[in-house]
């Protein structure tokens, strides 16, 4: 089995169009996964840091919700344009990035 440094969930669930809390496949969940897959490997990580899609998060009406583990870092409203910030400062510089962070 590989080691990895971290792993990433992305959540891809589809909800009914008409769904009050909407989904994140909806709001672009597999466009930001595809996107991640993408800048992970043109960084040389995709070895280190692993990214798959996930089922419901709950946590629908906060946009694309993006979970980062070990450290259980819940991120909402995550957009491809959020990915190049979001990988060079939460995985490789280990730093949160604090205006995508889901409220507690």
């Amino acid at each position: 089995m590989p080691q990895l440094a971290r792993h990433v969930f992305v959540c891809t669930n589809e909800r009914a169009a008409d769904h009050p809390r909407g989904s994140c496949k909806a709001r672009g969940g597999s466009e930001v996964r595809d996107a991640l897959k993408k800048e992970l490997t043109a960084r040389g990580l995709g070895k280190v840091i692993r990214a798959n899609s996930a089922g419901c998060l709950d946590q629908c009406e906060h946009g694309v919700t993006v979970v980062v583990y070990p450290e259980q870092v819940w991120y909402g409203a995550v957009t491809v344009a959020d990915l190049p910030e979001l990988v060079e400062r939460h995985l490789v510089g280990g730093q949160v990035v604090e205006r995508l962070l889901l409220p507690a």
